[in-house]
């Protein structure tokens, strides 16, 4: 994802009390303080391309399917649903189910919601998510009206969707916060700044926010309109915003918060040893973007030749510390292939060799063929990340391999998180870090923000083949030539090399073991609706 949102507000932080009515249950359940890290970009559910503001976004909103406690798809705002024989026609049948402020659920909130998220005026970097929906992508393009998206409201309780192709993990996506759906005339009348206040982020799902104090926390609480409240254990949740690791950590070990997800690397072998540390695999690449409209990075031997100077299991050890596995690929193990039981990235292989030397060896010949022989007359490139987290102590390592290996000179800046965001997505860079958590459990999850016209392309890369692979797994229902068509595209992404992935994503944290009933979504979401605190 993975894959962080609000407009950074710059005046003082006032507290505002959520006017709605909050559930209590009258247990003996203690708040939940969760540190999701920097302040949120947005917590507009279509606007959202971050994991920790996703984090809030599933807590207070629910798609027409939901996951339950084990991560299963279950029928959410829909309860039950009629798929067509081709696989192109969704029929669902929505449930009694009220918003925040008791106004009922209904289609036509989802066919308004839908065709915002697809609407270019919209600016929703997600909304390639949706062009599985008919229509749905000529109308991003700006080629079609937000009216001609293949959604129909039949009724008040009735909603009927018709795919472009069959799309095997559809009901995956509608519980995807993308597609969760947004009150029309809440938006109309407040503008973008309707998530900015508890007072006007109307929720249709579990909890309601009742604080939102920039740069210091959110506070979430249990809804007493939400359909399925009495399966929802926690009664109080707070999402502080500590985004220095050292700082976060602190506050864990004096009892401060109960979750701390970003433990400082120098910190992780004590932990470990202490068996304080959780490490859970995670569905995601961390990686580095190259920007392919700034020379010489237009050069895909350059690209390459940078790809290959990385020792990714030094900067595992040394740098990160953090347990992950080195990429030699971009797409990560635990995505299924075409056989039953299958993985795609075993199937798929490296495309990187294990082997440090020969590919230091490799990327010296390929930057000479470049132009640039022992990096002489190569000019200084920046390396951008975000200055929270331990992402200076790898890009400092990478610097180092780039200098001594390639005889090039590569200068370190960092911006703060939501800075960083927009900096990143408006191409004002070279290069810069950057991470991706899948959203559904499928390859397409990572291949798809490649296409030239996705909007998570921020190093503008561009090939017409690639999309049109992507574009042919996308619209055939026939799992082997899917699988065959993503192999082909993930080849040609690693031979243009527009991105370097350094390491797999596992996912460290530290949890108060009074906390049961937590669940960890391998897409990177951390679910707190069925723990309790002793």
């Amino acid at each position: 994802m993975i894959k962080r949102a609000i407009v950074l507000l710059l005046c003082t932080a006032v507290i505002v009390s959520l006017f709605t009515a909050c559930a209590s249950s009258g247990s003996d359940n203690k708040p939940i303080t969760y540190n999701m890290g920097a302040n949120p970009k947005t917590i507009d559910p279509h606007l959202n391309n971050a994991v920790e503001a996703g984090s809030v976004i599933v807590h207070c909103f629910e798609g027409l399917t939901r996951k339950d406690a084990e991560g299963k798809i279950q029928p959410g705002m829909a309860e039950r649903w009629d798929i067509s024989d081709d696989g192109t026609k969704y029929t669902f049948y929505l449930r009694d189910a009220k918003w925040s402020d008791g106004k009922p659920v209904t289609a036509h909130d989802f066919v308004y919601s839908w065709r915002r998220a697809v609407d270019p005026n919209t600016g929703a970097e997600y909304a390639y998510q949706l062009w599985y929906i008919k229509n749905a992508q000529a109308i991003t393009e700006g080629k079609m009206s937000p009216k001609e998206l293949g959604v129909r409201a039949v009724d008040d309780k009735t909603l009927e969707v018709e795919l472009e192709a069959p799309c095997a993990y559809f009901l995956q996506l509608t519980a995807f916060p993308t597609l969760f759906p947004v009150r029309e005339d809440i938006i109309e009348k407040y503008g973008d700044g309707w998530a900015n206040n508890p007072e006007t982020y109307i929720t249709n799902g579990p909890m309601v926010i009742t604080e939102f104090v920039v740069n210091e926390k959110i506070v979430l609480k249990k809804s007493d309109t939400y359909w399925n409240k009495d399966a929802i254990k926690a009664d109080e949740l707070v999402f502080t915003m500590i985004s220095d690791p050292a700082s976060e950590l602190s506050a864990f070990e004096a009892g401060e918060i109960d979750f701390a997800d970003s433990p400082p690397a120098e910190e992780i072998p004590r932990l470990k040893k202490e068996g304080k540390l959780t490490v859970k695999p995670q569905l995601g690449t961390y990686f580095y973007c190259l920007n392919v409209e700034k020379p010489p990075l237009d050069n895909p031997k350059v690209r390459k030749a940078l790809a290959l100077a990385i020792d990714r299991q030094y900067i595992i050890d040394n740098a990160a510390k953090n347990s992950a596995f080195p990429a030699y690929a971009w797409v990560p193990p635990g995505m299924p292939d075409a056989k039953e039981g299958s993985d795609f990235r075993k199937v798929g292989g490296n495309y990187i060799g294990e082997d440090y030397k020969k590919n230091v060896e490799e990327a010296k010949k390929l930057l000479a063929e470049a132009g640039y022989p022992n990096g002489e007359g190569f000019p200084e490139l920046t390396l951008l990340f975000n200055s929270e987290g331990g992402h200076k102590t790898i890009a400092e390592a990478v610097q180092e391999m780039w200098k001594n290996n390639l005889g090039i000179n590569v200068k370190l800046d960092s911006q703060e998180w939501a800075v960083f965001q927009e900096t990143r997505t408006q191409g004002n860079y070279e290069i810069a870090r950057h991470g991706w958590v899948g959203d559904y459990v499928d390859p397409m999850t990572m291949l798809d923000m490649w296409h030239s016209k996705s909007g998570q392309n921020d190093a503008r890369w561009k090939n017409s083949e690639y999309d049109r692979l992507i574009e042919l797994a996308k619209r055939s229902g026939d799992q082997k030539e899917r699988m065959e068509a993503m192999h082909k595209a993930e080849e040609i992404l690693m031979t243009e090399m527009p991105i370097i992935p350094i390491y797999y994503y596992t996912d460290l944290y530290l949890i108060n073991p009074k906390i049961g009933g937590f669940y960890y979504d391998p897409l990177g979401f951390k679910v707190f609706l069925y723990a309790t605190k002793k």
